[in-house]
């Protein structure tokens, strides 16, 4: 069975890679959502 301190650490590394995920999506829509304002500003 494992420790609880290494089931933290686990957690707590489990955490930082969901935000690290989280964080690249969102900027993938930022990115994506601003292309689309800009195509319309741009276009007329």
């Amino acid at each position: 069975m494992t420790s609880p301190d290494h089931r933290d650490d686990e957690q707590a590394a489990r955490r930082a890679g969901v935000r690290r995920t989280v964080l690249v999506v969102a900027a993938i829509a930022v990115v994506i959502y601003i292309g689309f304002i800009l195509s319309g500003v741009l276009a007329t």
